[in-house]
C-alpha cells in the first residue's frame, strides 16, 4: 500500500476512528518540461527582482499580500505560524446532510479514508451507518496548516474524503444572465426532454476517455518512433439556429432511434433507485 498522506481520526460524537489519508484520483496527462529550442536543453528559472533586475536568494524572499497596485503587507514567519490553526489529527464530522442538495461547486480533490489494523471493525460500523441512512458526513481537517472543510461519502466499501471548498469561494450566480424559460414553446420542450430521455442510461464511467490525452500520446510514440502519430479527430457539431432548432431536435431524436425503439432498458430504470452521484474516481 501506498504511504499515508496523513494520519488521524474520524470523530463524531464521543466516538474516534483511527484513518489513514490516501489519495483516490490521479492525473494521468502526460508532464512537460520547457526547453532551450535550440539544444533541447531544460530551462531554469530563476527569481529576478523586479525593480533591480537581478537574481535574489531564497534567503532574501519575504512573503507580502498586494492590498492595492505596488503596495503591499509583508508578513513574517512568526505571523504565518500565529495565525496557523493547531495541527489537530482529528476529523471532525460536524453534521450530516442528504448529498443531493450539496452544489458540486463544493467539491476539489477526493481522498480515500483508509482504517488501519485495529479500526476495522469501528470503520464499518460507521460505513454502514452512514450507507443506511444515505447521509454525508460534513467536518473540518486541518491539512498543510490550512483548516478546509470536507465531506465523507460511502463509495462501495470505502468512506472517501473530498476537501470542499468555502461558501466565499463560489461565484454567485447573480453575477450572470440566465435565460427564462418562459419564452420555450410546449412542442420544443416535449421534443428536447424525448431526446433526453432517450440518451438515459445508467452511469458507467468506463465509457468515456480523455481523448486528448490518448492523442497527445499517441504523438509522443509516433514522435519516438520517427512517425506520423494516427489520431483520432473529434466532429465538433453546429451550434443550433433558433430558426432551425425543432429541425434540429427532430433530427437528434431520428439520430438516436427514439421513433424506430423504446429500449427495454429504459423501462426498468423507471423501477431502479436512482445511483449516488460520487466525485471519487
Amino acid at each position: 500500500m501506498a504511504r499515508a498522506l496523513w494520519k488521524g481520526s474520524i470523530a463524531f460524537g464521543l466516538v474516534s476512528i483511527p484513518v489513514e489519508l490516501h489519495t483516490a484520483v490521479r492525473d494521468s496527462r502526460p508532464r512537460f518540461r520547457l526547453l532551450h529550442a535550440d539544444d533541447r536543453s531544460p530551462v531554469r528559472f530563476e527569481r529576478v527582482c523586479a525593480r533591480e533586475g537581478k537574481t535574489v536568494a531564497w534567503d532574501e524572499l519575504v512573503k507580502g499580500y498586494e492590498y492595492e497596485k505596488g503596495r503591499f503587507v509583508v508578513l513574517t514567519k512568526e505571523d504565518f505560524r500565529a495565525a496557523a490553526l493547531e495541527k489537530t489529527r482529528t476529523i471532525d464530522i460536524r453534521s450530516f446532510v442528504k448529498g443531493p442538495e450539496i452544489d458540486d461547486r463544493f467539491f476539489e480533490a477526493s481522498y480515500f479514508l483508509v482504517p488501519p489494523k485495529g479500526s476495522e471493525r469501528a470503520y464499518a460500523l460507521l460505513r454502514e451507518a452512514m450507507r443506511g441512512a444515505d447521509l454525508v458526513g460534513i467536518a473540518t481537517i486541518v491539512l498543510r496548516d490550512g483548516q478546509h472543510l470536507a465531506a465523507l461519502e460511502v463509495v462501495g466499501d470505502a468512506i472517501v474524503l473530498t476537501q470542499m471548498r468555502y461558501p466565499e469561494e463560489l461565484v454567485d450566480t447573480s453575477v450572470y444572465t440566465f435565460p427564462a424559460a418562459k419564452d420555450l414553446r410546449k412542442p420544443e420542450l416535449e421534443m428536447a426532454r424525448t431526446l433526453v430521455e432517450n440518451l438515459a442510461d445508467q452511469w458507467d464511467p468506463t465509457q468515456y476517455s480523455d481523448q486528448y490525452r490518448e492523442n497527445l500520446m499517441r504523438i509522443i510514440r509516433a514522435r519516438m518512433k520517427g512517425t506520423e502519430p494516427k489520431l483520432v479527430e473529434a466532429v465538433e457539431p453546429r451550434e443550433a439556429e433558433v430558426v432551425d432548432l425543432m429541425e434540429r431536435l427532430r433530427r437528434s431524436l431520428e439520430a438516436s432511434g427514439a421513433g424506430a425503439r423504446k429500449p427495454a432498458r429504459a423501462r426498468a430504470r423507471k423501477t431502479t433507485p436512482k445511483a449516488k452521484r460520487t466525485r471519487a474516481a
